[in-house]
Formats: C-alpha cells, structure tokens, sequence
C-alpha cells in the first residue's frame, strides 16, 4: 500500500473543501440549471472518491492496529545549504 494515514487525511480533507465549495455552487441563486446539473454530478463523484479514500483509511488503521503492516518513515535528506555536499573549486594546473 502506498499510501499513509497521513496522506489519505491530507487527501480527505482537500476532498472535503472540494464538496463544501460545490455545494455553495448548487446554492447558488443566479447559476443556471444547466450549471447546477453540472455540480450535481461531479457532486456524486467526489462523494463516491470520498467513501473509498475514507474505506482505505480504516482498513490501513485496521491493518496497523492486527500488526498485519507497519508505515514505513521515509526519512528526508536534504542536501542543498549544507556545505559539506558542495564540491570545492578545481584548482588550476601550475598554481
């Protein structure tokens, strides 16, 4: 599995602001009904990729909880500011 819980929250919650604001949409007095059909449906879909992300969350959660997985940390290297990663001048020949 390639996902954390970490990322499926970050996932959920964007998807979650994406449905308030599409919601607003389908409130909204002035938009037309063509407008409305339009965020009605794409309502259903990001509702459906709501569920399975909420889904893959517990069944990771109860993965971890039986001991069947274990997340796995990556751990940063960060190279750049640092200066014992850059490469010193080449010295001139005869100098």
């Amino acid at each position: 599995m390639a996902e954390t819980l970490g990322s499926l929250a970050d996932k959920i919650s964007i998807i979650q602001l994406k449905i308030f604001h599409m919601r607003e949409q389908l409130a909204r007095p002035d938009a037309d009904e063509a407008h409305k059909a339009a965020c009605a449906a794409k309502l259903e879909v990001m509702a459906e990729q709501c569920s399975d992300l909420e889904t893959e969350a517990g069944t990771l959660l109860a993965a971890y909880a039986a001991g069947t997985a274990r997340p796995k940390i990556y751990r940063q290297f960060k190279m750049y500011n640092d200066p014992k990663y850059r490469a010193q001048p080449a010295k001139q020949a005869g100098k």
